[in-house]
C-alpha cells in the first residue's frame, strides 16, 4: 500500500486552538481529492491518577463542543520545552492539586483520529497520588475534582452511566491491563 501524494496545501483557518488545512491529494490509483480537510491540533498527554486507596482522580468540566459536562481524566497540552512526563505532572497538579513521588508510567501513544486529525496522545498511569495543594486553573477552566473507586469507574463506563470521552475510557482499560499484569 502506498501513501497519498499532497499536491497542494493551504490553511483555511488558524487559531491557538487548532488549524484547518485543505489539501489536494492524489491517491495511488490516480484519483485526485481536491478538498481533503485536516484538523491540526497539538499533541497532548493524559493520565489515570490513582491514590494509595485505589481511588481514581477525575476532573469534571464543561465541554463546549459536546454542550455538556463531562467526567474525565486529567489531560492537556504540553507547554514549550516540556517533556511529556513534565507536561502530565504539571497538568495533574494544576487541574487537581494531586502529586506523586513516583514517576509516571507510559501506557501508550495513540493517534486521536488519523482520518482527519494529525495529533497524538500519550497516556500515563500515576500511582500513589496524594493531594498536595489547591488547583491552579487557567482563566478558561472551571474544574471540579472527584475521587472514585477505580473499579467503579469501569462499571460506569461500561453502562454509560457517566458521560465520558473515548480517551478516558481507553486510558482506564489500558491502566487496568497494566495493573493486572503487575499483580
Amino acid at each position: 500500500m502506498n501513501q497519498w501524494k499532497t499536491l497542494k496545501s493551504e490553511y483555511v483557518h488558524k487559531s491557538p486552538y487548532g488549524n484547518i488545512r485543505k489539501d489536494t491529494c492524489e491517491l495511488p490509483n490516480g484519483v485526485v481529492i481536491d478538498e481533503y480537510y485536516v484538523n491540526e491540533y497539538s499533541d497532548w498527554v493524559n493520565a489515570i491518577v490513582l491514590t494509595k486507596e485505589n481511588q481514581v482522580v477525575l476532573v469534571e468540566q464543561y465541554r463546549h463542543a459536546g454542550n455538556d459536562i463531562y467526567l474525565e481524566i486529567p489531560a492537556g497540552k504540553k507547554e514549550k520545552n516540556e517533556t511529556d512526563e513534565e507536561g502530565i505532572i504539571r497538568e495533574i497538579r494544576e487541574e487537581t492539586g494531586f502529586v506523586s513521588y513516583m514517576k509516571p508510567i507510559l501506557l501508550g501513544e495513540f493517534m486521536i483520529n488519523p482520518a482527519t486529525q494529525n495529533n497524538k496522545i500519550r497516556t500515563y498511569l500515576l500511582l500513589d497520588a496524594f493531594k498536595q495543594g489547591e488547583q491552579n486553573l487557567d482563566a478558561t477552566e472551571e474544574i471540579n475534582v472527584q475521587l472514585m473507586d477505580f473499579e467503579l469507574l469501569g462499571s460506569l463506563i461500561k453502562t454509560n452511566e457517566i458521560k465520558t470521552q473515548l480517551f478516558t475510557a481507553h486510558a482506564y482499560y489500558m491502566a487496568k491491563i497494566f495493573l493486572s499484569k503487575k499483580q
